[in-house]
């Protein structure tokens, strides 16, 4: 029977490569690391180096105007894609969705941990103190 150090040893490093083989995917292209130059680590997101060149343009081009709206040339990235490419995105998508919700209950467990309210966490989130209850509490 191994003893509980190699017992936690051997849990660490399965935890790494499983961590190591993940595939990355941009929250918004969809593209995995392999495909792109570089890919930016947020809470539970991921961005290109060719999606920020995007932002870059769309604020550049958004600094000059005075009003709050985007440009007129602005085309939304589905605008372009057929239905298959469309439909080929949805899951980089739903994983992008799931590894928010896993950051954001992360983050929320946090906030429990440290003792902050139900009612505060529900007004940061913009929804009463029940509602947030409903959705972060552990489950027993």
């Amino acid at each position: 029977m191994p003893s509980a150090s190699t017992t936690t040893s051997s849990t660490a490093t399965t935890s790494r490569s499983t961590e190591r083989d993940r595939v990355f995917r941009c929250s918004f292209c969809t593209k995995s690391s392999a495909e792109v130059a570089k890919l930016v680590a947020g809470p539970g997101v991921y961005i290109c180096d060719v999606c920020i060149g995007l932002c870059h343009d769309v604020l550049a081009a958004h600094a000059g105007s005075s009003g709050g709206s985007a440009p007129a040339e602005w085309v939304p990235p589905w605008a372009s894609l057929s239905d298959d490419e469309l439909l080929a995105a949805l899951p980089g998508l739903a994983a992008s969705v799931d590894r928010v919700e896993t950051s954001l209950v992360a983050w929320v467990g946090q906030l429990r941990e440290r003792g902050v309210s139900w009612a505060r966490i529900g007004s940061a989130l913009g929804m009463t103190r029940q509602s947030a209850w409903e959705r972060f509490a552990p489950q027993l």
